[in-house]
């Protein structure tokens, strides 16, 4: 299969666009979910290159849920999106290669906690190998609580997610695509814009997923230092604020074109 930076490079050529959007199928708000994202994905298509789709939101609906997830990976696939799992897997070597291969290549590329080490996350970079998929590990978080551990100062005064941001480029530094953009990415909230400048320098190959655009109270201008390293070395994803739009679909269009000028 192709490198997945590849084709996530192809798509954001082809359709003018860095827009992922999230299917948050939130259980008290969307009563059947696969009928829901699949209007979703059918208002998006054009405008968006992934979906992101939140697995807890199936996953607390049990088995049902589980199946639904995986007939909207599919539905979404054949509507020509790429389909990130935001899935957060990381554990120990066997269970994080069980996690890898539950979830690819069901999925494009998935969501990974780098925070219990590199053995945890190995298995996920075997699988950008062996699948030509791709991952993106929690650098920096959009939420508040972040701070709690992300923040941490190291002995030598720098924030712990400075860190992991240097073992995150270590770790994709030999899955790089013909376009010079590593299978691994790191997730980045775009709610601290100057933790974007500065992870955007250190990941210099690295497809950044931002988070936090819209319900969190980012916006696009917030983040533009992102692609620096080209149209598609940056994702945008909006979860709420588009798929419980009035209109998803001029929601869409609208912030993928804003996305696309700010690439330029």
């Amino acid at each position: 299969m192709t490198h997945f930076a590849d084709r996530l490079a192809a798509a954001v050529e082809r359709k003018h666009s860095q827009l992922v959007v999230g299917l948050d199928p939130f259980p008290d708000r969307v009563p059947d979910p696969l009928a829901f994202c699949r209007q979703i994905v059918d208002a998006v298509a054009d405008h968006a290159v992934a979906v992101k789709l939140q697995s807890a939101f199936f996953e607390v609906r049990g088995a049902d849920g589980v199946r639904a997830f995986e007939e909207v990976c599919a539905y979404a696939r054949e509507a020509g999106l790429l389909v990130i799992g935001d899935v957060k897997r990381g554990d120990i070597p066997t269970t994080a290669d069980a996690y890898a291969r539950a979830f690819i290549p069901l999925a494009d590329a998935v969501t990974v906690n780098p925070y219990m080490g590199g053995d945890s996350v190995e298995p996920f970079v075997d699988a950008c190998r062996r699948e030509g998929a791709g991952i993106f590990c929690l650098v920096k978080t959009s939420n508040r609580g972040s701070a709690d551990v992300q923040d941490l100062e190291l002995a030598d005064g720098r924030p712990l997610w400075h860190r992991v941001s240097e073992l995150v480029h270590e770790w994709g530094s030999d899955v790089i695509g013909v376009n010079g953009l590593s299978a691994v990415g790191a997730v980045v909230g775009a709610t601290y814009p100057n933790e974007v400048v500065a992870i955007r320098r250190l990941l210099p190959r690295s497809v950044l997923l931002l988070l936090g655009i819209g319900a969190q109270g980012a916006k696009p201008t917030d983040v533009a230092a992102a692609f620096g390293a080209g149209p598609a070395s940056a994702l945008v994803s909006a979860s709420r604020s588009i798929i419980f739009a009035d209109s998803p679909a001029h929601e869409a269009q609208r912030l993928a074109a804003e996305v696309w000028d700010l690439s330029q």
